[in-house]
């Protein structure tokens, strides 16, 4: 096939367009066998993407993935490794990371190693290789406890977790090398991403997922705290829809973006909202025993709107209720 027709069928799939004209063919995810990562690979295999996957399988599974996907279990301090797969990428995808508040109190030196090394490893394998735009997947956990609500992109942080402070590190990294070494770079700041197929530990697991099971279990919620303190719950085809716009879109370079739905939601008003979604009623424990983190936590999406074209198509309450008819583990019995 001419270069020229394999442009044009690629660009009729849906892949991304550079500001100078080139198709991006080639992308790496890291932490691509995740939750996030492999929605995210799941939807640039359907745009035509030929895509890469590295994750270390601490938290995925690759049984996530397309089989086509190129997968390699490894980890993203494995220099080496790096430079392999990053042979003729345009765009990373940097998603690799120990995500866990409390757990990143317990360990505050692993998540270092992995969310700051991890991060510095990507970089300076993207410099050697060359690597058009690196897209890091942040957090909104760096603002911290903010006055101001919702939270927009030049309120200074205030991280109050390891987690939080490693996340603001690998973007100040990421800019900062990204700008010592010409290549591009973007950070997406990531509210409480939700969906089917959510990850579920036994320790520290997401608060939807969580009370799902515990709703559709006992009937009984462990909420920390008053269950007054609010969180911007984000669907996640709405994440991916603006990661994948942070990979193509111009005058983006240097950015922090905050992707959420926008909505303020109570933790009391989400189990509520559980309850009235699978027909099951909550009964609300309360305990001091955890902290209930920051009071109040919202995206401001003015610039993820006017930089990505972005907008939530997918509020809570449609959120939940697509989790409970695609997600086996929350099918719905009658209520007794």
């Amino acid at each position: 096939m001419p270069q020229s027709a394999g442009r044009a069928n690629r660009a009729s799939a849906g892949l991304g367009v550079t500001r100078e004209g080139r198709v991006l063919t080639q992308v790496l995810v890291t932490g691509g066998a995740g939750f996030v990562g492999s929605a995210l690979v799941r939807r640039l295999f359907e745009k035509g993407y030929s895509v890469r996957v590295i994750d270390d399988l601490s938290a995925g599974d690759p049984a996530r993935l397309p089989p086509e996907v190129s997968f390699t279990r490894g980890d993203v301090n494995d220099l080496p490794r790096l430079w392999t797969l990053l042979q003729g990428v345009d765009c990373v995808y940097h998603l690799a990371a120990r995500v866990s508040v409390p757990e990143s109190v317990r360990f505050p030196r692993e998540y270092n190693t992995v969310n700051v090394d991890g991060t510095v490893s990507v970089l300076e394998a993207a410099r050697d290789v060359g690597v058009r735009r690196v897209v890091l997947v942040s957090s909104g956990a760096i603002y911290g406890a903010q006055q101001h609500q919702p939270v927009h992109e030049s309120l200074p942080p205030a991280p109050d977790s390891p987690y939080a402070v490693s996340k603001l590190a690998a973007e100040q990294y990421l800019h900062t090398i990204g700008r010592l070494c010409d290549f591009e770079t973007v950070s997406v700041r990531v509210f409480n991403a939700y969906g089917p197929g959510q990850q579920l530990p036994a320790v520290h697991p997401p608060v939807i997922p969580q009370v799902l099971r515990q709703v559709l279990g006992s009937g009984s919620v462990v909420v920390h705290g008053s269950g007054v303190q609010t969180r911007d719950f984000v669907y996640i085809d709405d994440v991916v829809d603006a990661l994948i716009a942070a990979g193509t879109a111009p005058h983006v370079n240097r950015r922090v973006i905050n992707v959420g739905s926008g909505v303020e939601t109570s933790v009391n008003d989400l189990v509520a909202l559980i309850g009235a979604v699978t027909g099951h009623e909550p009964h609300l424990l309360h305990t001091t025993q955890q902290s209930a983190g920051v009071s109040r936590l919202c995206a401001d999406l003015m610039l993820a709107g006017e930089l990505l074209g972005f907008r939530p198509r997918v509020f809570l309450e449609e959120g939940l209720r697509r989790i409970v008819e695609q997600d086996e583990r929350f099918a719905i019995t009658p209520a007794p």
